[in-house]
């Protein structure tokens, strides 16, 4: 009995480069610029400014996502974050701490 193999279990998700939480940005960051457009619209901006200004934010928008993408990878960006949330050091008073048996 032969069974065909899933190479795609426990990879990542990615799509054209993209990988994991960065899909996820790049979604939000479109919806935000849809938004964006509509509330310039409705001000009153001019039809060809709005597509400009959109045209222009979402093309930083890609560039920024695929870039951190790139650089990160799957969790470093997360890992780059958490790292400011370290103590440089840790001081303790008594050494108690240490000695308690168990």
């Amino acid at each position: 009995m032969s069974y065909q193999i899933n190479k795609g279990i426990n990879r990542p998700i990615e799509f054209k480069g993209l990988k994991a939480q960065y899909i996820g940005y790049l979604g939000g960051g479109l919806v935000i610029l849809l938004v964006l457009f509509a509330i310039l619209y409705l001000i009153g901006v001019a039809v060809y400014l709005c597509i400009l200004i959109i045209l222009g934010l979402g093309s930083l928008l890609f560039h920024q996502a695929f870039s951190l993408s790139h650089k990160y990878g799957e969790h470093g960006l997360m890992k780059r974050n958490a790292r400011k949330y370290l103590p440089t050091y840790l001081k303790f008073k008594t050494r108690t701490l240490f000695y308690e048996k168990r």
